[in-house]
C-alpha cells in the first residue's frame, strides 16, 4: 500500500513526542500489510465515514483514510486515550 507524505503539522507532533522511529516502523508494516496483527488496524465510528486507525504504540494511533484502494493518507495522529 502506498501512503501519501505526512503533513508538516503531523511531523511536528511526532517529533515533539519522540515518536518518529516508532511511527516509521509501524508505517513500514502498514505499507507491506495493512492488516498486520501488531498494527491493530480498525475502522472507526461512525463506519459510514470510512476512517481507520492503526497503532503506533500503546498510547498513540495514526488515523487514516483510503484515497484509493491502494493508497492511504494519514490525517491525524492522536492520543488513543483522550
Amino acid at each position: 500500500m502506498r501512503v501519501k507524505p505526512l503533513r508538516q503539522d503531523l511531523q511536528k507532533y511526532l517529533t515533539k513526542r519522540s515518536l518518529i522511529r516508532k511511527f516509521d516502523k509501524q508505517l513500514q508494516l502498514f505499507k507491506h500489510n495493512p492488516k498486520h496483527p501488531s498494527l491493530n488496524t480498525e475502522r472507526l465510528e461512525p463506519k459510514s465515514l470510512k476512517i481507520y486507525s492503526f497503532r503506533i504504540d500503546r498510547k498513540y494511533r495514526a488515523v487514516f483514510i483510503l484515497v484509493s484502494p491502494f493508497e492511504a493518507e494519514v490525517i491525524d495522529i492522536n492520543d488513543h486515550y483522550q
